[in-house]
């Protein structure tokens, strides 16, 4: 049976290594299912493989659109069943790679049919989030869908924003178009976690962060920077940046605040996961491990 591997594991753990190599060993693609290196133009931002990395695995969804792109989980799922089915047709194996939560689910369990936003609405409602702040909309959330406001990260301002875009596009609750029905699909799904000492991951985060800086993460920052406004640009690493470019706070503090962030990522990847029962752990570095879950599941 066909069977697509899905590396996952907090940031800066070797996911994309772990997966070229897997990739390699199988002879097939990587699938990447990272929210923001599907964005052109921000490549150390982003963490993106290096042309040295993607010259070893042909790799799909690494900037492949632009950065005022809309691009959802829906579409990601729907985009990347098609990948694997090209992928399928010529060999018995696939590699997912990455740290989107949302994304992996998607294509791994699938996720509600949602009607796709109007643009012109979308916009707005951001707008209003940066002018207003989140209270203004997490209100009108609440009147047209109570339910939902009550369970809601308020601090989760994506989630709450696209709530409401749902309401208002489709006229009903949002609460009320989320099924959470898991759909089958007809190749086996392996999923390989990587996992170190949490202190050895701050280490490798905070030392990703510093080589970013060094390669350059300013000076992509401030090509960017008049796009600020944008969703794929509203991320740990440019937010911290674009606070230092328009002056709220010195270089050395963005630099700090992007670790820090990074790294209340990768704690929330690492609580999403281990709820994930399916999930086989292994250090990033135990490739007799990660042969052993390949050859024997």
């Amino acid at each position: 049976m066909k069977t697509l591997f899905v590396v996952v594991g907090p940031t800066g753990i070797g996911k994309t290594a772990v997966s070229i190599k897997i990739a390699k060993a199988l002879n097939t693609e990587i699938v990447s299912s990272d929210s923001r290196q599907i964005y052109r133009g921000i490549p150390i931002g982003t963490a993106c493989p290096s042309a040295q990395e993607l010259s070893e695995v042909k790799h799909h969804f690494i900037e492949t659109i632009e950065l005022d792109d809309y691009f959802s989980c829906g579409r990601f799922e729907i985009e990347a069943l098609k990948c694997l089915e090209g992928i399928f047709a010529k060999n018995d194996y696939a590699v997912m790679c990455g740290g989107s939560m949302l994304y992996v689910d998607a294509l791994c369990k699938g996720i509600d049919d949602l009607p796709d936003v109007d643009k012109d609405l979308r916009d707005s409602l951001w707008k209003r989030f940066e002018e207003e702040g989140i209270d203004n909309i997490y209100g009108e959330l609440k009147i047209l869908d109570p339910e939902y406001a009550k369970v809601v990260d308020i601090k989760n301002h994506k989630r709450v924003i696209h709530a409401l875009e749902l309401c208002i596009e489709s006229g009903k609750p949002y609460s009320e178009l989320r099924t959470q029905t898991q759909k089958t699909r007809d190749f086996r799904i392996v999923k390989i976690g990587l996992t170190l000492p949490r202190e050895e991951v701050y280490d490798r985060i905070n030392r990703r962060v510093d080589a970013m800086v060094a390669n350059g993460l300013e000076d992509e920052a401030r090509s960017v920077y008049h796009l600020r406004h944008l969703n794929s640009l509203n991320t740990v690493g440019f937010k911290e940046m674009f606070a230092y470019i328009s002056g709220e706070c010195s270089k050395e503090s963005a630099i700090e605040s992007i670790k820090t962030n990074t790294r209340r990522y990768a704690k929330k990847q690492l609580t999403w996961w281990q709820r994930d029962t399916e999930i086989k752990w292994v250090s990033p570095y135990d490739w007799e491990a990660i042969q052993f879950i390949i050859h024997n599941s």
